[in-house]
């Protein structure tokens, strides 16, 4: 004889009048429990649903601050208690339980429909409620002299930051962490009184890359194969030309360099990061249209990354962290590689930038002397390993 089925609860059924809209139906299911006492987070959670839909909003609070009590990151509370925040103008405090319905359900595909839906409106509801927020914000900081066109860009990015308009990026370097740097995507111009110079060669240095790329045997994948270490195969630019390098220097200069005596003349002033073997590396990079470099981070956090752009059609973009901006021939920038970045190629031509390492400017001598020391050994110690990394 074979069993019958399983009956649902009244837990269940309470759920299910719920999502069809029976809140009368909902709340009496469940009264037996809730006078008996035998409740939990979900059972509560859906009797303060059904109390708010009848108008009893005083005890859907009650219910709601009981059901959050024993399990604080129940989805259906945590909509309901902003919900009912809401409807009492108390603003600040619903966006932060729409965006705890947001952190907790955002990508989840085992929800049930009504709790889709409820994740859905809470970002809607907690976007347009940031948004308030935060024009009120810039209203009493206008009164107060803020101007975002002259005022601290520290504190345009912080307000940026805080109202969710970007993302706070720091550094992840894979391989060699110093404490204590400042987090910074591109830095100012300011900070480096050599880049007008090495600009202004910007010319010669083309017509130099120009004769290499005539002959273009000095280039080859940036991205290689190694034998007997792990390689992301799947990764299209692995062992591609689409994304390739001529170096000058790469620890000790390359027979490239000796085609290139201008370039190497206009870096004679610059602070290169100096590792034997490892550093300074120097180099062309030669992006194809189409290519993108994906997400990454860079090694070490104790230098600086320069670019000097040199071929640069229109729909080449770069992002650092939350700030993205297109080359332009002849304008270098500095920016940090251990904050995520990215590269992508969208014309019809290549991109061609000159690229070079310094050390970063916060470390005294002593602390570039030991970093140097420090890679020099890892690289003696594991070459094949360094290489990779």
């Amino acid at each position: 004889m074979s069993a019958s089925p399983a009956q649902p609860s009244a837990a269940d059924r309470a759920v299910a009048a719920l999502q069809k809209g029976a809140w009368e139906e909902a709340r009496s299911l469940l009264e037996p429990a809730v006078s008996r006492g035998e409740t939990n987070a979900a059972i509560l959670s859906v009797w303060g649903w059904a109390l708010a839909r009848l108008g009893r909003r005083d005890e859907a609070e009650r219910a709601v601050d009981e059901a959050l009590q024993l399990e604080p990151g129940n989805l259906r509370a945590c909509l309901l208690k902003a919900d009912l925040l809401g409807a009492r103008q108390a603003n600040r405090e619903a966006s932060i339980f729409y965006r705890a319905v947001r952190e907790f359900g955002e990508g989840r595909t085992d929800l049930p429909p009504d709790i889709q839906d409820g994740v859905r409106r809470a970002r809607q509801v907690q976007d347009g409620l940031t948004r308030d927020l935060f024009s009120h914000l810039r209203r009493d900081l206008a009164a107060a002299g803020y101007d975002e066109t002259t005022s601290s860009p520290r504190f345009s990015q912080a307000l940026d930051l805080a109202s969710g308009k970007k993302t706070a990026y720091f550094q992840q370097p894979r391989n060699f962490f110093l404490p204590e740097l400042p987090h910074v995507q591109f830095f100012p111009r300011e900070m480096f009184p050599w880049l007008e110079a090495l600009e202004a060669e910007t010319d010669a240095i083309t017509a130099e890359l120009e004769q290499l790329l005539a002959g273009d045997e000095r280039f080859s994948p940036y991205l290689k194969t190694i034998p007997d270490l792990p390689s992301q195969k799947d990764y299209p630019l692995i062992d591609s030309m689409d994304w390739s390098s001529c170096f000058l220097v790469n620890g000790a200069p390359t027979p490239a360099a000796e085609q290139c005596p201008r370039t190497m003349a206009a870096l004679e002033s610059v602070p290169l990061c100096r590792v034997p073997g490892r550093s300074p590396q120097v180099m062309f990079s030669q992006l194809r249209p189409g290519a993108h470099i994906r997400p990454h981070t860079g090694a070490v956090n104790t230098r600086l990354i320069c670019h000097l752009p040199l071929i640069v059609p229109p729909n080449c973009r770069f992002r650092v962290g939350n700030e993205v901006r297109e080359w332009e021939k002849g304008k270098a920038w500095v920016f940090d590689d251990t904050i995520e970045h990215e590269a992508i190629n969208q014309s019809d031509r290549n991109r061609v930038v000159l690229i070079f390492d310094i050390w970063r400017p916060e470390l005294t001598e002593e602390e570039q002397r030991l970093v140097s020391t420090l890679l020099e050994s890892l690289d003696a110690y594991s070459p094949a390993v360094a290489a990779w990394s």
